[in-house]
C-alpha cells in the first residue's frame, strides 16, 4: 500500500476489494441463479466497516443485505444503500415506525410484536420476514405455532410477510448433517404451511456454512456473512470444500430446492472452492531498546528475557483489539519475520523481540494480520491461539480504527 494512503496513522486496517468480490463470486457459482444472496453486514461488517463493506456489495448486485439493528440499517440508508436491508436482531417497538420510514424489513419471531405493530398507524405497510425456531432455540416461533402465526398474520394488517427464515445450530461440520436435516424438514413444514395460506414469503435458512453444505437448502435465499469476508466458519467446512472431489460428499445428490432444475446445480463435489481473506491490519514499530538479559519486560516484569535482546515498542494494545490473552505468546511479522510479544499486553502497547531481524528499524510497518513476505498470519490463527472464535476476534476490532479499501 502507498504510504500516502496511511499518512498520520500509527495503526490501519485493509480490506481487499479483489478478494471481497472472489467471494461473492464463489457464493454466487454455488447457488442456482434464480436463488437470492444476501449479504450479511451486521456488527460493523463483522470489523470490515459497515459502510464501504456493503457499498462493495451493492456494486456486486447483492440481492439483500442483513444488518443487526435498526441503527445500522438507517446508517445505510443515509450513505444512499437501495438494497433491500433486513434486521436481524430484536428491535425496540419504539424503533419499528423508523424501520417503516427508512424500508427497512424486520424480524418478527414472538406473538408480543403482533401486538405491538397492531398499535401503531404506519402510512406504510411494515415489511416483516417470520423467524421461526427449528431447533436452535433463540429467537423464533416454534412448530406447535404455525396456526396462530398465520392467524396473527391474518389479524395484523400494518405487515407484508416478504421472508420466512430460520437458523441452523450445527450446519458447521460435514461429518454430523443428521440435526441439520432434522431442521430442514421442520422447516420445509413451515413453508408448506405458509403456501397453503396463500403466503408467498422468500424463504432462506442458509448461512455461510449451510450455503456450502447443504444446497438442498438453499430455498429462495442464502445468508452469507463470515464467508464473504474470507473467514471459514470452520475447519471442517474450510477441508471439505477444499477437497473438491466426489468423496466428499456425505448428503448423497446435491439438489437445490427451488426453481431451478437439479442439473443446474453447482456442486461441490465436482470442484474445489476457496475464499479469500479480505482483512489485513498493521501498525508500525514506534520504538526500539537495546534490554540485558534476565531483565524483566512489561507490567509485572512477567515475562524475563533469556537474552541480550532487542525489543520493538508497537503502538497497539488491547483497546484496538489485540487481546490480553495473547500476551507471551502472541506473533506479529516483522519484515518478512515472525517476532514474538513480550511481557503482558497493554491498553495501547505491545513489545515484541526483533533481535533476530535484520536492518528494522523504527516506522518500519508491522503486520499483525495478513501476509508479509512468505509469512501470514489469519485470523484462525490468531483465534487458536486463544482457543477462542475467529468470529469474536475480528468482530472486536476497534471501530475506530481506519479502514482503507485497496
Amino acid at each position: 500500500m502507498k504510504k500516502e494512503l496511511r499518512k498520520g496513522l500509527r495503526t490501519w486496517i485493509e480490506i481487499d476489494k479483489k478478494a471481497i468480490a472472489h467471494n461473492y463470486r464463489s457464493f454466487r457459482a454455488l447457488i442456482t441463479p434464480e436463488t437470492k444472496l444476501m449479504g450479511v453486514v451486521k456488527s460493523n461488517a463483522y470489523g470490515h466497516n459497515l459502510i464501504e463493506f456493503a457499498q462493495e456489495l451493492e456494486k456486486l448486485k447483492v440481492d439483500y443485505l442483513a444488518v443487526d439493528s435498526v441503527v445500522e440499517g438507517i446508517a445505510l440508508r443515509r450513505e444512499g444503500i437501495k438494497s433491500p436491508i433486513l434486521i436481524l436482531g430484536y428491535i425496540l417497538p419504539e424503533m419499528i415506525e423508523k424501520a417503516v420510514t427508512n424500508n427497512l424489513d424486520i424480524t418478527v419471531s414472538n406473538f408480543d410484536y403482533f401486538n405491538e405493530i397492531r398499535k401503531l398507524k404506519l402510512k406504510n405497510k411494515l415489511r416483516v420476514h417470520i423467524k421461526v425456531d427449528t431447533g436452535m432455540h433463540r429467537h423464533g416461533f416454534q412448530e406447535k405455532d404455525i396456526k396462530k402465526v398465520i392467524s396473527q398474520i391474518r389479524m395484523t394488517r400494518q405487515i407484508e410477510v416478504v421472508g420466512l427464515y430460520t437458523h441452523f445450530a450445527s450446519a458447521k461440520d460435514p461429518a454430523f448433517p443428521k440435526k441439520t436435516k432434522n431442521q430442514i424438514k421442520i422447516f420445509k413444514v413451515w413453508r408448506e404451511a405458509f403456501m397453503k395460506a396463500g403466503l408467498k414469503p422468500i424463504c432462506h435458512a442458509c448461512a455461510t456454512s449451510g450455503t456450502i453444505l447443504f444446497p438442498e437448502a438453499h430455498f429462495d435465499m442464502v445468508r452469507v456473512g463470515i464467508g464473504l469476508y474470507g473467514i471459514w466458519p470452520s475447519a471442517e467446512t474450510r477441508e471439505y470444500a477444499q477437497k473438491g472431489n466426489s468423496d466428499n460428499d456425505f448428503f448423497g445428490p446435491r439438489v437445490a430446492i427451488g426453481r431451478a432444475q437439479p442439473d443446474t446445480q453447482k456442486s461441490l463435489s465436482k470442484q474445489p472452492f476457496n475464499l479469500l481473506p479480505a482483512l489485513s491490519w498493521k501498525t508500525i514499530i514506534g520504538e526500539i531498546n537495546n534490554i540485558k538479559k534476565e531483565e524483566g519486560i512489561g507490567y509485572d516484569f512477567t515475562e524475563k528475557l533469556k537474552r541480550d535482546s532487542k525489543v520493538a515498542v508497537i503502538p497497539v494494545g488491547y483497546w484496538h483489539g489485540f487481546p490480553r490473552a495473547l500476551s507471551g505468546i502472541g506473533q506479529v511479522i516483522v519484515n518478512g519475520q515472525r517476532a514474538k510479544v513480550l511481557g503482558r499486553i497493554c491498553m495501547d502497547i505491545i513489545m515484541v523481540d526483533v533481535t533476530d531481524i535484520k536492518k528494522v528499524k523504527v516506522g518500519d510497518e508491522v503486520t499483525i494480520i495478513g501476509q508479509d513476505g512468505e509469512e501470514v498470519i489469519t485470523v484462525d490463527d490468531v483465534a487458536g491461539l486463544l482457543s477462542g472464535s475467529a468470529y469474536e476476534f475480528i468482530t472486536r476490532l476497534n471501530p475506530l480504527i481506519k479502514r482503507i479499501y485497496l
